[in-house]
């Protein structure tokens, strides 16, 4: 009696212990990745806040350069992705990883890539990529293109610019996001001319007076749509979550001065005011599936 009593205790734990062991594998957290740009990151941490809140799991976020994010989420080393940029601008991460991910949903539409330069330059001295090549053009903007990160695909669609325009004797900065305003701001200051590559959604657009010009060969691309990617067994793993994140959508306009406001503020302070500004755009979020 004693010996199945002993036996049933053994059973009873082992029994616990898996239930415990499942739960606990049940509840890992959900690892996001992102890249180091405004709009990543406040769309990923409104994301994080809202399952860790609302949905009862913890977060994990992982920060790492573009090319590494697409390998993360095909390993199944990262969850999800809030900023695969396509067709276009992600076209050669997205290739070599498409069939090991799904993709959940798209984040918001319209996003567009660009050159751009301050409004106080006068539109009949510089409307298009083509006036760059203009004598004093070229001298104002001392043969420059502010770029951001070697490895991001605006610098790759920006280099083919340089050759599609035939822009001799400039030079395409290679440098950072945080970089690159730097150098914006200060020019702002003086009011100095420049142009730099950028991109919607961003927040400079809030802060400073800009102007996209023209690109008449398409050498940038057109509008893009922003989407969520994850490995491919997560809606099978976490279906709520992946349910909740093929649900996000922002209005471009609403994300460009939420990211304004991360910057005046930070991003968590501008997560929270979103969340409270937007409480129908977020309660559909959550909804559970109909049917």
């Amino acid at each position: 009696m004693f010996k199945t009593l002993a036996t049933m205790g053994l059973a009873a734990g082992i029994i616990a212990g898996s239930f415990v062991s499942a739960l606990a594998e049940d509840k890992a957290p959900v690892k996001l990745g992102w890249a180091a740009w405004s709009d990543a990151e406040f769309v990923t941490k409104l994301a994080a806040k809202l399952i860790k809140d609302k949905l009862g799991h913890e977060v994990e976020l992982v920060q790492t350069d573009v090319a590494p994010l697409y390998q993360g989420v095909s390993r199944g080393d990262i969850d999800a992705m809030m900023m695969a940029w396509l067709p276009e601008t992600h076209a050669d991460y997205f290739a070599k990883v498409k069939d090991k991910v799904t993709t959940l949903g798209t984040v918001y539409d319209g996003a567009k890539l660009g050159w751009v330069v301050p409004k106080y330059v006068p539109e009949d001295a510089i409307a298009s990529i083509e006036d760059l090549k203009k004598s004093d053009v070229k001298e104002k903007l001392k043969g420059r293109v502010e770029g951001i990160d070697p490895g991001a695909g605006l610098i790759r669609l920006s280099e083919q610019a340089l050759k599609d325009y035939a822009l001799d004797g400039y030079k395409l900065q290679i440098s950072s996001e945080a970089g690159m305003l730097t150098t914006i701001d200060r020019a702002v200051r003086k009011q100095e001319w420049f142009v730099a590559t950028s991109w919607s959604p961003h927040w400079m657009f809030g802060k400073y007076e800009l102007r996209y010009i023209d690109d008449s060969k398409g050498s940038l691309g057109k509008a893009e749509h922003v989407d969520v990617i994850a490995r491919k067994d997560f809606p099978t793993d976490n279906p709520e979550v992946a349910a909740f994140l093929s649900r996000i959508k922002l209005p471009i306009g609403d994300l460009e001065a939420a990211m304004f406001d991360a910057q005046e503020t930070s991003y968590e302070k501008a997560v929270d005011k979103y969340i409270a500004d937007h409480p129908d755009q977020v309660k559909a979020w959550l909804a559970a599936d109909e049917g």
